[in-house]
């Protein structure tokens, strides 16, 4: 897909990958409508591009139905999806408030299908279009203390792979992006900080990079960095052994 022209949403453009992502988007021709929960953040990257700005707290059950109609409203269609927008939380899933599962699987999971299900018809009957989700290796190999951000990102992958199976011929790709650890903000908004000398984290840029090439060339999935994908091969292939190395190195790490 030619990005030159087209309209691209990006869920949770305001900062991290998300912003990272408009700027390599803009860079390529692109009319980027920037999503964001604070008005501030999300018109300050949208400044810098020449983009517009929508608004909106994606958890919020009914929120993403909204964000599609006020994206679409603004040039009158979305070509490209980028679901960028996720949260994390640390610590044991016993003190994981139901507030807080609600929250997790409300942004990570449900808001993509949502955002996917108002702006995908409109793509198919085009014949032309993208959806790019941004998952996670913590989708593929889980990791300690992070059981529910996991599961999301998990289910978001095979989500991608399905649908990408039924929209075969219809001129509209999918594609997952799959990063490590990011040099984000990420960590310490889901409590923690990440505190280990490897792997050392990616720049944002780096997934952005990788993103916006699985549109362009309608890859299916693209790991960040590349090497990540021997955890879920060993996984795979010898699931015995994988465990014995993550309970003796420690919990495995996730993106963002």
């Amino acid at each position: 897909m030619r990005l030159d022209g087209r309209v691209v949403l990006v869920t949770g453009g305001s900062a991290g990958i998300g912003a990272a992502v408009v700027e390599r988007l803009a860079a390529a021709g692109a009319r980027v409508v920037v999503h964001g929960r604070n008005e501030g953040r999300a018109a300050a990257v949208a400044d810098r591009v020449g983009g517009a700005v929508v608004l909106g707290d994606l958890a919020v059950p009914g929120a993403a139905a909204e964000v599609a109609r006020e994206a679409v409203a603004v040039h009158g269609q979305v070509d490209v999806l980028v679901a960028n927008a996720g949260a994390g939380w640390s610590g044991p899933f016993t003190e994981l408030s139901g507030p807080e599962l609600e929250h997790l699987v409300g942004l990570n999971l449900l808001a993509p299908l949502h955002l996917i299900r108002r702006l995908l018809p409109p793509m198919i009957e085009r014949r032309s279009g993208h959806l790019a989700l941004v998952g996670s290796i913590a989708g593929r190999t889980g990791v300690a203390g992070e059981a529910v951000y996991a599961a999301t990102k998990g289910a978001l992958d095979i989500f991608a792979e399905s649908l990408r199976l039924e929209l075969r011929d219809t001129g509209v790709g999918v594609s997952l992006t799959v990063p490590g650890v990011v040099d984000t903000g990420f960590f310490a908004a889901r409590g923690r900080a990440y505190d280990r000398a490897r792997p050392r984290p990616v720049p944002a840029d780096r997934v952005a990079r990788a993103l916006v090439d699985g549109i362009t060339n309608d890859r299916a999935e693209s790991w960040v960095p590349r090497w990540l994908r021997v955890a879920p091969a060993v996984r795979g292939v010898a699931p015995g052994v994988y465990r014995r190395l993550s309970a003796r190195f420690g919990e495995q790490v996730q993106s963002r």
